[in-house]
This record gives structure tokens, sequence and C-alpha cells, in this order.
């Protein structure tokens, strides 16, 4: 397997240097030369798998030559075994009140109960086994809304050849996500809170990796979905969940609870790899510069609005960046001129068969945060349970696509724990804690707080990682 880069003017490379690279020299994303195609056996063969066996099999492409199937695979098998889910991604029915043949896929079962660590967990292992194969160490810098952050630190904090610097904008996550990043006392690991919005994090970390000098002398790595590793690890769960709710053969709706586009990215890969996707529905909050997107064709940033899914506050989605090349037929051209127009002028007109390849694929839609709470409220109405505001975000829109055939799942991103108090103000009750967040509250934080400056941060970087 070859990657090339989505502006196409850096080296084309195996899946080891890929992964340890990050973003590429040119300031784009790497994306495979092409998919692995599975049939329709193939994904028969799925339904008496494990995840791990899943994982092995669909990631094993991807790696090739780099990593082994059986090296693979025992990485996988050590990656899934401690989630509090045999199944790993355990599925429910809907309530009827959220339409009929309709589910939730429950991604958030592993240790910081968030959908990335199913990512993450193998991220920091095949960083280890690649640098243990190369004997050198790497720098990851990483940019969060919340999530991301904690299962990073979770899958990296005390290995070898890592030291891990995490940014995250001051006073925008929740308690829960910032004591999972602030209380992990590991000598690797170090958090920074940025004055400023996540898309001003995130570009914090383009503007280190873009200083050639500085990220090769610190050997930089990213553990975002600017990461290809982890884009293809996410596509795993799109092949267990259809393969348990519609089979091998019937198309399948999901809908994606949408910020950075790396989730919902990973559907689409799964989408050109055989899987029979019917529609891939974008939820967004009322940051919702994809969903205007899909309606007006524009592209167009406007302030970030704090909200109770903080995941999703963002206006520059690193991989709408991947989407936009595929459906361009691999246009690195266009794209490296259509993004520099983009972050010059703050919005972007889609071509106009980019922008119907776009609708083709994917359908969109919104929620305010009265329909968080609303969703919040009648979810635990229906069935005594609760949700995370960014899965009811997902809730809210399905409610939206009435006209959509066959099943569709909505993928559950959070433990709703880790918003307790939204959750209790829309519902009145407090989701129970597991004791591995209940105990937050007693450990010390360790963070230092930087302005949103590109110098500062690289000085924070370079002292802490000496």
């Amino acid at each position: 397997m070859k990657y090339q880069s989505t502006r196409g003017n850096a080296p084309v490379l195996e899946f080891g240097d890929v992964l340890l690279a990050g973003l590429a020299e040119d300031g784009g994303l790497y994306v495979p030369t092409e998919f692995p195609l599975f049939t329709t056996a193939d994904l028969g063969s799925f339904t008496t798998m494990s995840y791990a066996e899943v994982a092995t099999r669909v990631l094993e492409p991807f790696v090739s030559p780099s990593i082994t199937s059986d090296d693979l695979g025992a990485m996988a098998e050590e990656s899934y075994s401690g989630f509090r889910s045999s199944d790993v991604v355990p599925i429910r029915e809907l309530p009827t009140e959220f339409g009929a043949n309709r589910y939730l896929v429950e991604l958030y079962w592993g240790p910081t109960f968030s959908f990335k660590d199913i990512a993450l967990q193998l991220l920091g292992r095949l960083f280890e086994y690649e640098l243990s194969r190369r004997s050198t160490s790497v720098t990851i810098v990483g940019a969060t809304s919340g999530d991301t952050g904690s299962a990073a630190i979770e899958a990296c904090k005390d290995r070898d050849g890592i030291e891990l610097v995490m940014l995250h904008p001051h006073n925008r996550v929740s308690d829960v996500q910032r004591r999972q990043m602030t209380t992990v006392g590991s000598a690797n690991i170090h958090n920074v809170a940025i004055e400023g919005t996540f898309d001003d994090c995130q570009d914090l970390v383009k503007g280190m990796f873009a200083d050639s000098r500085f990220r090769e002398r610190h050997r930089l790595a990213a553990v975002n979905s600017i990461n290809w590793a982890r884009v293809a690890a996410q596509t795993v769960y799109y092949f267990t969940s259809a393969s348990q709710i519609a089979g091998p053969s019937k198309p399948m709706s999901f809908c994606v609870p949408t910020g950075n586009f790396g989730n919902i990215f990973a559907g689409f890969i799964a989408s050109q790899m055989g899987l029979p996707v019917e529609r891939l529905v974008i939820a967004s909050n009322h940051n919702d510069i994809l969903t205007r997107a899909h309606s007006s064709g524009v592209m167009q940033i406007e302030e970030v609005q704090p909200s109770t899914s903080p995941a999703m506050d963002i206006q520059v989605s690193s991989n709408f960046e991947r989407l936009l090349f595929e459906l361009s037929n691999k246009d690195g051209k266009w794209l490296r001129a259509a993004m520099q127009t983009f972050r010059s002028q703050r919005e972007l007109e889609l071509e106009s068969s980019v922008l119907s390849k776009f609708r083709e694929n994917f359908d969109a839609g919104s929620a305010t945060e009265d329909e968080v709470d609303r969703t919040i409220k009648d979810y635990y109405l229906a069935n005594g349970d609760f949700v995370d505001p960014h899965t009811a975000v997902g809730l809210s829109v399905i409610k939206q696509m009435t006209s959509l055939p066959g099943p569709m799942a909505v993928m559950s991103t959070a433990h709703p724990a880790k918003f307790d108090e939204i959750v209790k103000r829309a519902t009145g009750f407090a989701p129970s804690q597991p004791e591995e967040i209940a105990v937050l509250s007693d450990l010390e934080e360790k963070c230092t707080e930087l302005p949103n400056d590109l110098s500062s941060v690289m000085d924070f970087v370079a002292k802490a990682v000496s």
C-alpha cells in the first residue's frame, strides 16, 4: 500500500512512514493511492469474527508491508481486550420515538469512555511497534476538543520512545474531559491549555509541522485524525455494525455527530471498500459549517460559538480535505489552491462536480442547543437511560431524515457521565459515574496555560521534551 498527499507535492510513502509523518510535508493529508475492496463473501465472514479479528482483516491491506498480519493481530487483540463490553462496540435498538429500524452504536466502552479510544488504543501500539523497529523516538503533538486528548494520553502514557504534548482550548472542554487529561502523572505527558478555540489549537499543531527545522529536530508525529492510521482504525466499526444490523449485502445508513470529520470520513472509506452504505448523515450542532456547505455549496467560516457538545465546536474540519480530494478525482493541484483560498478568504465555493458527489453520498442536518436538551430528555423518558450531548445531536438529526429507507445507526460517541451536568439539566437526573470518572475530582491536575501564539507553544514543546 502506497500513500499520497492530498496536495500532491509530498513524497509517496509506505504505511510506517505515514504513521510517523502524520501531516505531509506540503501541508496535505496522506491517503492511500487505492482502497482495498471486500466482496460480499468477505463481508459475510465478518459476522462470525471477533472485533479484533475484523480489525485485523480490514486494516491488514493498509499496513502491509510495514507490519505483518500476525503482529497486527496481536496488537488488535491487546488493544480491545480491556474494553468494558465484550462486543467492543455494542448495539441497541432505539425507541420508536426516533423512527423505525433505528439503532444506537455505542462506541464509548474503552478506557476513557469515548469513541476515540477505539482508534487510539491501537494507534499507541502501532507507534511503539514502529519506533522499536527503527530504534528511534518521537514527540507527538496533538490538539483536542475534549476526548482525543484523554484517549491519546491513555494510549501513549509511559510508552517507550514517545513524548506527548496535548493542546486543548482553555475553558472549552468539560470538567471531566479536562481532568482525564490533566490528572495523568506520567513523565512523558504534557498538557497545555490554549487561550482560544479548538481551531486555534489545531492551527498551532499544523504550524509546528510546517516548520521543517523544528519538525525534524523534535521528530514530530501526529495523533489527531490528520494521521491516516487513526482514520483507518475507525473504519472497522462500520463493518462490524453493518454486519450485525443489516448483514453483508443490505445497504444501511449512518448518522454521525461531526466535528473534525474523521469519524464520518471513516464511514465513507468503508463504503469505498465495498460496504453497502445507503447514506452518511452529517450531524452538526450550531457550528454547522458542513451542514451549510451541503445545502449551499459554499464552505464559509463563522465564529465558533461554544456549545454543550464541544467536540463539534469546529469551523475547519481537517478530514473534509480528504473527502474533497476523493470527490475531485484526486486532483491535488485543485485542492491545494482551494484550501489556500478557503483559509485566506474564509470561504470556498465547491466545484459543481464535487458538490454533486458530496450530495450523492451525504445528507446533513443540525441541532440547536434547545433541541439537544430536548432530545436528551426525550431519550430518557423513552427508556430511562441517558445519552451525551454529542449523541443527542445525532438523534435530533435522524428525526429529520424520515424519508431514508432501510436501517440507520447513530454513532454514539461518548459516555453520558462525561457530561453529567448537561444531562442532569435536561433530565433532572445525573447519570451514575463509573469509578474511573468519579475519582478524578480528588486527583491533582497538572497543566500549563499558554496564549494562542505559535512561538510560545514551540518554546514549551522544546523545553518539555528536552
